[in-house]
């Protein structure tokens, strides 16, 4: 099992700072990161296992010995991309400086190779000890992020440096580490996602095969990035989306509806959704006995892409194009015709690409630029998309 950059893992310390990292949890979350938390035993004499559960949504593990069968120490540091260990007493500092692995918390440190932070709190006596330098000197030299700690009042009249940082300054420095950017961060994007079901009847409709995760994917990605997200979904699963919001529609006549609601504000549109070009002239309320169901006359839906484009003023526009033949030339056309900054277009020949974790295709930009892609994630696709979004929004 491979990790994902998304997924990190909260190492709680026995210090009173503990109640401090109920929100920087929250924090965390509210970048997009998917958090496990992992208290030390002594650490819930603080800050009980049953908060950490109820914040986080996940069962807070803290040792070796819950759920053998599941193998935790293993499994948790495969899945995580990056571990943050907040706060991490001197007695933590010390355990982890020479490889001890007594609870599930440092078991997962030696199991992971993943980059780390440690976010030290303690009395100042103790930070400036000899032996608590050389421990934080021996972390980092292996590699380990070691955040100074703060200056100030403690517990009691006690002042010095040892206080837990500003859960703020520990977010940036987060995301400094991880590569999080916040570079979207007071834009509002709006995405368009899944397929649109145009009905028959009550029972059958016109539709496609787009199972919305490119959409879930973008998503996930603007918001992780600092945007704030508005996802029209159609006819899909949403449950794995957080932190955005989420229209369901039906048809293109209801995607429609809500786009001219959310398109004047949005600074970036991405139209991923498959919006299905006709639609049955009249649709019944009975379902239609099998013996007369034997055509269907169709109209055209309207052209969504082609209206917006009329009404476009700041906005940075981002289509999709699923072809089966000539899809760079259609793709080029698609994007002058319909007034689009960015379109990717991919080949589903086959079935190719629909419902898949991967996809292949060509990036076209309005300048004439093509990057062709062989084989990538739907997360990594995401990611450049809006790279090149950010590049034209300048």
């Amino acid at each position: 099992m491979s990790s994902d950059s998304r997924e990190v893992i909260l190492g709680v310390g026995a210090g009173i700072a503990a109640y401090k990292s109920a929100d920087l949890l929250r924090r965390l979350q509210d970048r997009g990161y998917r958090v496990s938390v992992v208290p030390t035993p002594s650490s819930l004499n603080f800050v009980g296992a049953a908060t950490w559960e109820a914040l986080s949504g996940r069962p807070a593990h803290t040792q070796v010995w819950e759920n053998v069968h599941e193998v935790t120490h293993i499994s948790l540091a495969q899945k995580s991309g990056f571990f943050i260990i907040a706060p991490a007493t001197a007695d933590l500092i010390a355990r982890i400086a020479i490889g001890r692995a007594d609870d599930l918390l440092t078991n997962l440190i030696l199991a992971s190779d993943v980059p780390k932070m440690i976010v030290p709190a303690m009395h100042p006596n103790m930070w400036n000890d000899p032996a608590t330098k050389a421990n934080v000197a021996t972390l980092r030299s292996r590699g380990f992020t070691v955040l100074e700690p703060d200056t100030g009042r403690l517990t009691g009249n006690d002042s010095g440096q040892g206080r837990f940082p500003e859960v703020s300054r520990i977010v940036t420095e987060f995301d400094a580490m991880t590569g999080n950017k916040q570079d979207l961060l007071g834009r509002r994007v709006l995405i368009t996602a899944g397929g649109t079901r145009e009905a028959i009847d009550p029972v059958r409709f016109i539709g496609n095969r787009s199972s919305g995760k490119q959409g879930v994917a973008l998503a996930r990605a603007a918001q992780l990035r600092g945007a704030d997200v508005t996802l029209i979904a159609a006819n899909m699963d949403t449950s794995t989306v957080d932190g955005v919001s989420i229209t369901h529609v039906e048809s293109a006549r209801d995607m429609q509806v809500e786009l001219a609601k959310e398109f004047k504000t949005c600074d970036v549109l991405i139209m991923c959704a498959a919006v299905a070009d006709a639609r049955p002239v009249t649709t019944l309320s009975e379902k239609i006995k099998k013996a007369f169901f034997t055509s269907i006359e169709l109209e055209a839906n309207p052209d969504l892409l082609a209206e917006l484009a009329r009404q476009k003023s700041h906005q940075i526009m981002i289509g999709f194009a699923a072809e089966t033949t000539e899809h760079i030339d259609s793709a080029r056309s698609k994007l002058t015709a319909k007034s689009l900054d960015i379109i990717y277009v991919n080949d589903v020949s086959g079935g190719a690409i629909f419902g898949k974790d991967v996809t292949h295709g060509t990036i076209l930009l309005r300048n004439g630029e093509e990057i062709a892609l062989k084989e990538v994630s739907k997360d990594a696709l995401a990611d450049l998309l809006l790279d090149y979004a950010i590049r034209q929004l300048g």
